[in-house]
């Protein structure tokens, strides 16, 4: 299931992926403008993060420098796994991520 805005194209896009696949594994498509509010306000840090910056110079470094505030964020809300009966701080899993 996907939640998406009332845009046009992101509905054409989606219907391609279904032509493609097996009846049984469509994407379900929820459109409601306020549905979508969620992902836009989890997207508001990295927004508010990436903005003061110039740009970057190439797509890989685009990549690394949102991957890196993503796990931030994540760590931050404490959506990460642990290990059965292995409690860990949030900064003791960054440092394993980053070794």
């Amino acid at each position: 299931m996907v939640t998406i805005d009332k845009s046009g194209s992101n509905e054409a896009t989606v219907d391609e992926l279904n032509k493609e696949k097996i009846k049984d594994n469509d994407i379900i498509i929820r459109q409601n403008k306020h549905l979508n509010n969620l992902i836009e306000q989890d997207h508001r840090n990295v927004k508010r993060q990436t903005r003061p910056m110039r740009g970057f110079k190439n797509f890989r470094r685009a990549q690394t420098v949102l991957v890196g505030i993503e796990w931030v964020c994540m760590l931050r809300k404490g959506q990460y796994r642990q290990k059965e009966g292995c409690p860990i701080s949030p900064v003791a899993f960054f440092y394993q991520l980053a070794e």
